[in-house]
Formats: C-alpha cells, structure tokens, sequence
C-alpha cells in the first residue's frame, strides 16, 4: 500500500475551516486509492508568529521537509494585529517567501474556470463569458520584483527612499518558458505571453528567451499580449484566452482580477511546483473577518486538493471526480454567501454544508477499476 505524508499548513483566519473540509475530501481519498495519508498539521503564518515567535517555525520546516507534498492555507491577520509583528516577519516575507525559497517552487498553476451552467456567478455581461471560462494562468514565483535585493533607508539629502529589484536570469526564464509551452502543447496549442517590453528591460530577456525556447515548440502558437492590455482583455474577452505566462508580480495581480471574473477568489485554487516538492494553496486571503462564522467557501481549498491527488500523487482519476463533485454542489443550486449575492437564486449553505455535499457525491463516484 503506497503511503504519503502531507503536511497541512492550516495558516490564519479562516485557513482551519476550509482546512478541515480538505481533509474530509483527503480521507475519502485515501479510502477509495488503497493508499496511507500521513496527515500532520504543522504551524504556519501569522498565529504561528505569535504561538511560536517564527512564521514558518522550525518544527514546521522539517515537517515540510519530510512530506510528499504540502497543502497550505491562506495565511495573515487584521491590520492591527499585522502591526504587532515586526515588518521581516510579517507572514508573507517571514513564512510564504520563504516556503517557496525553500522548496525552489518555481511555477504556478491558476486554473480560471467557470463552466457554462455557473456563468451567473460572473459580474461580466452573460454574452462576454457565453459557454464558460478556461484558462490556465502559469506564474514564475520565485523571482523578479518580490526576490530581488531590497534597501531602504535616507539619502544624502535626509530622504526616506526605498530601492527593489527586479531580477531575472535566462536559466529562471526558461524552466517556465517550458512549463507553459508543454501546457499549452496539451491544451489548444496556444500561448499568450504577457510582457512589459516596451518599458521593462527584463520583459525584453523574458521575451528573448520565450522564443528561442519556443522553437521546441513548434505546434504552440504564441501571442505576445502587454500586460495592461491583458488585464483589460480578461474583462472584455477572457475566452480568447488558454494558457498565460507570465513573471511574478504579473501573475499576482492578473490572478487576482481572474478571481474577480469569475466572481470570486473562493473559486481560485493553485498548484505551486517545484524541481522536487510542491505545495498546493487557495489563491485568497485568510479573511479574518468571516473566521469562525462557518460561512467562508471551501471551493479554492478543495480544489487545491484536487490538484495535488492529481500532479503530487498521479491520482488523475480522483482528482477528476473531486471536481465534478464540486461542480454538482452548484448545478444542485447551492453557493456559498460569497457567490449567493442579492437577486441570486443559489441556496445559500455554510462551509461545512459545502464540505459534506462535495464528499457525499464524491464518495458515490466509481471507484477506479482494479
């Protein structure tokens, strides 16, 4: 019998929630693929600043070390609470950056999908995202502007300034240059590359090496889309759009707005890979100001799991099913309160709800054949 350990960063807010219906969909798996999760919590993010006077303490480290794979949630607190931690330590510089540095995570999935029969959730016009939204967002995460040196201090005239970098090396270029072609490759064949060129020195290197990467690739035809304009073709025409690459501070921001097409970022899920581990994650924040309330939505959480039984364990089939599972809970008319706005016609049901439907349609799906 295979047997995995999976470390779970719960994080802050409402990172335990979702969190816990993670793991009813995990055990289901586990049941159903003749398999041994090791499942073992470790602390991570802001709470784990103030338990344990470190971020991403040590005894979380080597739990991330000794696991197959890592399933994280989102971490930080309230404003105020942010304010008592030191700026270095802060749950992004202090645990999330140094997660990603630890483990050379490198490239980023975003799925954005929105299948034809759940389009209402968008905010766009119904003949904008006719049919639906499917698109794979592929994010370098380990370098340009959020890696780079950083300096803050006075100048010579007494100034307050601050200084960041924005770096990039062929060889970082190219290993997601790579990945997104052979994404691309299994999709429809087409690449849109999102670039800053006409200012940005390192969207010129960006693009050099694309296309000499590219020529690898000869079936995949590239678009070569600025990333203002982009932003604004995700609102006016997101089905144009397949795969996406793009550096770092691109791919937050345009992830971001992506969630807001669809109409929520609790419908953002990511997968986050490396050369050796990877660790999977809900593409929102902790919302510390639902925590508690049993009403957060577990969709992103979820789906995270989904990709990691899928790029982590190669269970292709469960993770498949745990997606129609998912997709049932809204064609069955339910949403959560971020979906259920005013004049919707959704059942409004709680995180938990959302949990048990999803495991109770997943534990009826056929179980893979012997």
């Amino acid at each position: 019998m295979p047997s995995y350990t999976i470390a779970l960063l719960d994080g802050d807010g409402i990172g335990p929630e979702i969190m816990a219906e993670a793991v009813k969909i995990l055990r289901l798996a586990e049941s159903r693929s003749d398999l041994q999760l090791e499942l073992t919590h470790g602390a991570f993010g802001a709470g784990a600043w103030f338990s344990h006077g470190d971020a991403f303490p040590r005894e979380t480290r080597d739990l991330c070390d000794r696991a197959d794979a890592i399933l994280k949630g989102p971490i930080g607190l309230d404003h105020e609470q942010t304010g008592k931690i030191p700026v270095d330590m802060r749950p992004e510089r202090g645990a999330l950056l140094p997660l990603r540095r630890r483990f050379d995570t490198f490239a980023n999935f975003r799925p954005v999908r929105l299948a034809g029969g759940l389009t209402h959730f968008s905010p766009l016009k119904p003949e904008v995202i006719a049919g639906g939204i499917d698109i794979m967002m592929i994010r370098e995460l380990v370098g340009g502007l959020y890696f780079g040196a950083k300096e803050s201090g006075r100048n010579a005239a007494g100034k307050r300034y601050v200084k960041e970098s924005l770096d990039y090396d062929e060889e970082q270029i190219g290993r997601i240059a790579r990945v997104a072609f052979e994404t691309a490759r299994g999709r429809k064949k087409i690449l849109h590359n999102i670039h800053k060129s006409n200012v940005l020195k390192s969207s010129v290197l960006w693009n050099e090496v694309l296309g000499e990467v590219g020529r690898e690739f000869p079936e995949v035809e590239v678009r070569h889309i600025l990333v203002d304009a982009a932003a604004t073709y995700l609102c006016l025409n997101p089905r144009q759009f397949d795969v996406m690459v793009m550096e770092n501070m691109f791919g937050d921001i345009l992830s971001d707005q992506a969630g807001g097409i669809l109409g929520s970022l609790g419908l953002m899920p990511s997968a986050c890979l490396g050369p050796e581990k990877a660790y999977y994650e809900p593409s929102h924040g902790s919302a510390p100001d639902i925590a508690g309330k049993n009403v957060a939505n577990p969709y992103s959480m979820i789906g995270s799991v989904a990709m990691l039984l899928e790029m982590s364990l190669g269970l292709k089939d469960e993770a498949g099913h745990v997606w129609k599972a998912m997709r049932s809970v809204f064609d069955r008319g339910y949403a959560t309160p971020d979906l259920a706005g005013p004049g919707s016609d959704s059942q409004t049901i709680s995180t938990r709800s959302f949990g048990d439907l999803v495991a109770e349609h997943y534990a009826a799906a056929p179980a893979a054949a012997d």
